[in-house]
């Protein structure tokens, strides 16, 4: 009898953690890619509406607000559909400050895609894609991003500040997120 509880209680265990860790509102994952430079991948679960993320991932004028790295829009220009950028980003782990420049696109029927224009880096591309979950009052955020600076950094580095540049954002996104939704609510 005793076996069996304990068992039992071992199934139940094992079975808590895995649901739980589905249930994490961020499981990200960042490697170096073999060619060359940094990949990660998330999936983001955000207590709000897609609407409303998608409002604040489109928001470029206030971008350097959803990072703790220091940035700001040099020139935002919006052309056939598309939205060019110009980031000046001074981080801490690289001297001086780099240039990324970068069109964005919004890809049917949720996703926002990234793509080097320019700039110091060799590579660069960022992809959302948002979907609502709950019956749209939550959203699941896949995200994807593909980083090459252009320098004598090591690419593992650059994965270890990535993690925790990328971490801080997605916090400060749901943040945010998480004020805008308590401004659309009735009193």
């Amino acid at each position: 009898m005793l076996w069996r509880a304990m068992i039992v209680m071992s199934c139940l265990v094992l079975a808590w953690t895995g649901w739980s860790r589905a249930a994490e509102p961020v499981v990200l994952d960042v490697r170096t890619e073999p060619t060359g430079g940094v990949r990660a991948t998330a999936t983001i679960l955000f207590p709000v509406e897609p609407a409303i993320i998608r409002r604040i991932l489109t928001d470029y004028a206030h971008w350097p607000e959803l990072f703790d790295v220091r940035m700001r829009m040099a020139e935002i220009r919006e052309e056939d559909g598309k939205v060019f950028t110009d980031i000046r980003i001074n981080h801490a782990l690289l001297p001086g400050e780099r240039r990324l420049l970068s069109e964005t696109r919004t890809l049917p029927p949720s996703g926002l895609l990234t793509e080097l224009k320019g700039g110091d880096f060799k590579q660069y591309r960022r992809f959302w894609k948002l979907s609502p979950m709950d019956g749209g009052v939550h959203t699941q955020a896949e995200f994807e991003l593909l980083v090459e600076v252009d320098s004598t950094m090591p690419d593992w580095v650059i994965a270890l500040a990535m993690r925790r540049d990328l971490e801080s954002h997605f916090r400060l996104v749901k943040e945010k997120a998480l004020a805008q939704a308590q401004l659309v609510q009735p009193q």
